[in-house]
């Protein structure tokens, strides 16, 4: 079973502040969960349907043993979208012609996982449809959603996630003061967090159980609330409340009550707000999910200076209206949705709307051009980051330009800028719906980004093993091409064609072409298309069997990109040079290899990285480290996964991959490659590259060589030999009269002594003792 990406078994957020109440919700969604696949939080905007399917989702962790995986659904615009957004975060890069959906049914197939899609009603039709075919093809999967309405599909078991429970005002204790309930605890914890020291007192109790109450007991305005201690009593804030209510009470009545207390909160949320803090706040709903300082700058300044706007964020901060998120190095604000909308409402109102989402629109325009620009670069690693952060706001562009009247060759030329991100990170299905979406809204106009545009989709179809769509996209580029009679884009198109020939193995054509524009790109000084030219080359003429030629043009290719400090396609140029070399001269291809594999980790280069440890099992075989290349091989085959690739992407190199397993199997037998190749394919993503780069040999030398275990105990070998024979903890518990978990003291005992932290590992060094002890004798 191949795990996912990075390592990672999971990836929800740690909880930044408490989690308040909700036990008795926790253990009915927790218990819903055991009998139904599909668990439907349901509930208004603002009453905690994320933060407590986050608190079940970590308190069923254990359950699942592929992880617990939050894909939030917020941000999504396209329908179309949502399988691409679930396969982004289970870390699956599209590499095969398949649907997005029908990969993600085949991966998930065999996954006990669990699922939380957050935020599904604007898109309830499309997150419905898909839960509806996975869960019926994945026996082991299970789905946790949130969401304004029920999904409405068979099996679903939906729970309505009510407000915190406030104090009965009416019925107070004598000399105890208010009962407190769940939300007069929120309140008073938040509250603390923005005052510290505050606490209850028989002065305030009664206003916070009067604003809890007021509120209806909703978390969101609830905490609004509390951050405005800073400036005012529970008393005034009390009374401000009272004043809103006054003021709105003819608002819609068709609208539930709790939406409507949740509305004028915000309303007054936003009446406290200085004048250029509502602007600003107006202004950045135009963003969608995150953003960054200079984006802000950039789009919603006006005329205020960038030590003004920081003032003003930094004020929207404290006061709950903006949230400060770290990615890394780089801080990031977010406006809860509701928020957002309430501050688009606003911006309409203003009449800014418009130019707003235009300037949104040329920045981030901006934005990945000047990514396309310094791709060749020292930045690569850092523009490929960006764009990652930035995907949400870039779709929103898109769709700027697919849904506004003469919008549409900018929509063009922002895919054409994000094409090298979509390419690098293996995100080829959602690349070829924003190209095919700006190809369709542009109409057919010949124009040089309607070329360029073509000319990426075929790349994009190729590279899926979609060849007829990929010739008929390069056709249409090759029309436009001679009408525009323009020697510079016949050159992109003819390039083109060889990548589409290298895809579909007609590798004459392929050189024929690549050659027919090298002079040309040399000639236009486009360090880019001059390094895909030569690894073109390389890759056909090795593939033909001129080494000479093929070796040339990688050390070519190798010589431009190291000396502008570029490190994807280095990457591919160390890789496919050791690729070349791996028989005739192995000690040199190892070390190209290994170097491109370091440069692929940095940029996180799934497909790169299969291949360069691909590679290098090839080479442990040769050299008769049989164990190692059976390890290797797994960890190709997981990363070969991930790319929603079934293994070596070339179809040439792939009698290497089975000459290499026949070679291993005879060395080790059938049970030892099967415990080994477990063990690799059980690596994630950092933990197979660092054993392919031996990064980790004091872990590797506590497994012992000469058959003697390493301090383990009597009963703990037992343990060990049995789980070689593939006993569970049960089975090994009868079959030594002791308790099952007496037996997992000795399997915990086990990993620990031997470096190990899997049950294959533990099988495979056992069957390795006995062929040690077997060759002794």
């Amino acid at each position: 079973m191949a795990p996912a990406v990075r390592g990672k078994v999971g990836n929800l957020p740690l909880e930044l502040t408490s989690f308040v109440g909700r036990r008795r919700e926790v253990t009915e969604a927790r218990r819903l969960l055991s009998v139904s696949r599909l668990v439907t939080l349901t509930g208004i905007g603002g009453v905690g349907k994320t933060r407590l399917a986050l608190r079940v989702a970590e308190e069923s962790r254990r359950v699942f043993e592929d992880g617990v995986w939050l894909v939030e659904l917020g941000e999504l615009q396209e329908d179309a979208l949502l399988p691409e957004m679930v396969a982004a975060v289970l870390g699956l890069r599209e590499q095969s012609a398949n649907r997005t959906l029908d990969s993600l049914t085949e991966y998930l197939a065999d996954r006990h996982l669990l699922l939380v899609l957050d935020n599904c009603e604007h898109v309830v039709d499309a997150a419905a449809a898909f839960a509806d075919t996975v869960l019926r093809s994945c026996p082991e999967l299970r789905i946790l959603a949130t969401s304004r309405e029920q999904l409405g599909i068979g099996g679903e078991a939906p729970l309505r996630v009510p407000p915190l429970s406030v104090p009965d005002l009416d019925r107070r204790s004598s000399g105890r003061g208010v009962s407190r309930g769940d939300a007069v605890t929120l309140f008073t914890e938040r509250a603390c967090a923005a005052v510290p020291g505050f606490g209850l007192t028989e002065d305030n109790q009664v206003a916070v159980a009067r604003i809890c109450q007021r509120l209806d007991g909703l978390p969101l305005p609830i905490e609004l609330a509390a951050g405005r201690l800073r400036a005012m009593s529970a008393e005034q804030i009390l009374d401000r409340l009272n004043d809103r209510y006054r003021l709105l009470t003819g608002g819609s009545r068709g609208a539930p009550s709790r939406q409507q207390t949740l509305r004028l909160c915000i309303d007054w949320s936003h009446e406290l707000c200085s004048e250029r803090e509502r602007t600003l706040w107006a202004r950045m709903s135009v963003f969608a999910g995150g953003f960054e300082l200079d984006a802000a700058e950039g789009i919603c300044a006006g005329d205020l200076t960038p030590d003004e706007l920081l003032d003003v964020v930094a004020a929207l901060i404290d006061r709950s209206i903006l949230i400060r998120e770290e990615a890394g190095a780089v801080v990031r604000y977010r406006l809860l949705e509701t928020l957002r909308e309430y501050g688009r409402e606003k911006l309409r109102e203003s009449g800014e709307y418009a130019a707003m989402r235009r300037r949104h629109r040329d920045w981030y325009e901006r934005l990945a051009r000047a990514a396309e620009a310094g791709w060749i670069g020292p930045r690569q690693a850092a523009w490929i980051a960006r764009l990652g952060r930035e995907q949400p706001n870039l779709r929103e562009a898109m769709e700027f330009c697919s849904t506004e009247p003469g919008e549409a060759e900018a929509g063009l030329r922002i895919a054409n800028s994000v094409y090298l991100f979509w390419l690098s990170r293996g995100l080829l299905g959602e690349g070829r719906h924003w190209l095919d979406l700006a190809l369709d809204r542009q109409g057919g106009e010949p124009t040089t980004a309607r070329v360029r545009a073509l000319y990426a989709d075929s790349v994009l179809a190729g590279n899926q093993g979609d060849i007829p769509a990929g010739t008929a996209l390069i056709e249409q580029a090759g029309e436009i091409a001679e009408a525009l009679d323009d020697d510079a884009v016949r050159a992109l198109v003819t390039h083109g064609v060889g990548q589409l020939a290298v895809c579909s193995g007609d590798l004459r054509l392929a050189v024929d072409s690549f050659e027919k524009v090298l002079d040309a790109f040399r000639a236009q000084r486009n360090p880019l298309l001059l390094i895909a030219t030569l690894l073109g080359l390389a890759l056909a003429h090795g593939l033909l069997g001129d080494a000479e030629r093929a070796v040339a043009c990688q050390e070519e290719a190798l010589a431009i990109t190291e000396s502008r400090g570029e490190s994807v396609y280095r990457a591919y140029a160390l890789c496919t040079l050791g690729l070349a070399l791996w028989q005739s001269d192995p000690r040199r291809a190892t070390g190209l290899l290994e170097q491109g594999l370091r440069l692929s980790r940095v940029v996180d280069d799934l497909l790169g990285s299969a291949i360069c440890v691909e590679a290098l099992a090839w080479i442990a075989a040769g050299d008769r480290l049989a164990r190692r290349a059976a390890v290797l091989l797994g960890a190709a085959h997981s990363l070969w996964r991930s790319v929603g690739s079934q293994g070596v992407v070339v179809p040439a190199l792939l009698a290497y991959h089975e000459q290499t397993e026949l070679l291993v199997r005879a060395a080790l037998g059938e049970r030892a490659f099967d415990a080994a190749f477990g063990q690799g394919a059980d690596l994630g993503f950092d933990e197979g590259i660092a054993y392919a780069l031996d990064e980790h040999p004091q872990a590797q030398a506590r497994v012992p060589q000469n058959g003697a275990a390493p301090g383990l105990t009597r009963r703990e070998q037992q343990v060990a030999d049995l789980v070689a024979q593939g006993l569970t903890n049960k089975a090994i518990a009868e079959q030594l009269v002791i308790a099952q978990r007496t037996v997992e003291g000795h399997v915990e005992h086990v990993l620990a002594k031997l470096g190990f932290n899997s049950r294959a590992q533990v099988a495979a060094w056992v069957v390795e003792q006995a062929q040690v002890e077997d060759r002794a004798r």
